[in-house]
């Protein structure tokens, strides 16, 4: 257990180590030039005096080679210090602190729609006998997946708020202003784990050990529950770890069909302006979520299934 550990660990400095590179890479060769875009803003493109642009590349690093830039970035990265933010000279922690909350409370909400409506979703459509239900229910997440998310949002906006008005349309208008775009998130993440769950309870509602339980007296709730669902979370544990940074990236759009300030908007904003560091701090934030949830997932693979640990420690030993 404690190799399978140290293994996933690896595994996970390695992937923030990874995503971190590629952003500033890809942020460093785009065109354009966030110094001058701040320096310039609101003054025409003759008005900009060279010596502020040069006095602002220097404050940013930016006049340094790119490799020392990295270094200097990564190196402060590691101690959790990503610098000030190019456009407004604030400390990105702190824009990223005052951001995070409401995104959290976004995602951790949409997780929580997607899994139960995923869930009883898949659930519902294994356990009836009635085969014209199931193929419907069956036939409604790859609907979910393939609607964009952007037009989810105008549904539920049309439907719920300018005409039933149940909820508001916009803005962070406490818990009833997060119902709608959680909703948003939750339909095409929902969705995707509902057809994993769903095969994964076909398939293990044919094996020898459920007619095992059911040749024992099982009745067809506790089977479908405690012996097949056990099972055939697996699969939909290592989706969940996948959608938690879908549902980040996701955020992006709909804080921005909502107009809900949140990381979202956020990065928007600096990706436009080619804000390096702050852009660099979502990127090792996201990253990092992302590597914690899927490290938790594998983490608890082997309390459901034991024979994980025994097959990670055999490969290791052949090797």
């Amino acid at each position: 257990m404690r190799g399978y550990v140290l293994k996933r660990l690896a595994q996970a400095v390695g992937v923030l180590w990874a995503a971190y590179t590629v952003s500033f890479l890809v942020l460093d060769y785009l065109p354009g030039d966030p110094v001058t875009a701040m320096a310039g803003a609101g003054m025409d493109s003759g008005q900009v005096d060279p010596r502020q642009i040069a006095a602002l590349r220097h404050e940013y690093g930016f006049d340094k080679p790119v490799l020392a830039q990295y270094a200097e970035y990564l190196g402060r990265a590691v101690r959790g210090d990503f610098g000030n933010a190019v456009t407004t000279g604030r400390p990105v922690s702190s824009t990223l602190a005052d951001a995070l909350p409401q995104t959290l409370q976004l995602t951790a909400t949409a997780l929580l729609f997607a899994v139960v409506l995923g869930g009883g979703l898949a659930v519902a459509a294994t356990y009836t006998r009635r085969r014209r239900l199931r193929q419907l229910l069956l036939s409604l997440p790859p609907l979910g997946v393939s609607v964009p998310t952007f037009w989810v949002g105008l549904l539920l906006v049309e439907a719920f708020s300018f005409r039933l008005r149940w909820f508001p349309a916009f803005g962070n208008d406490g818990p009833r202003g997060l119902v709608l775009p959680a909703l948003t998130l939750a339909v095409p993440t929902g969705a995707q784990l509902a057809q994993v769950l769903a095969k994964s309870l076909l398939t293990a509602l044919d094996q020898a050990y459920v007619e095992t339980a059911r040749a024992k007296g099982a009745g067809r709730w506790r089977v479908h529950l405690r012996h097949a669902l056990r099972n055939a979370s697996l699969p939909a544990l290592t989706v969940v770890g996948l959608l938690v940074g879908q549902l980040i990236a996701g955020s992006v759009v709909v804080e921005t069909v909502f107009s809900r300030d949140g990381l979202g908007r956020v990065t928007a904003a600096a990706v436009t302006a080619q804000d390096i560091p702050v852009v660099q701090g979502v990127v090792a934030f996201g990253a990092l979520v992302f590597v914690t949830t899927n490290l938790v997932v594998d983490l608890i693979y082997p309390l459901l299934d034991p024979r994980i640990v025994v097959a990670s420690g055999r490969r290791a030993g052949v090797a």
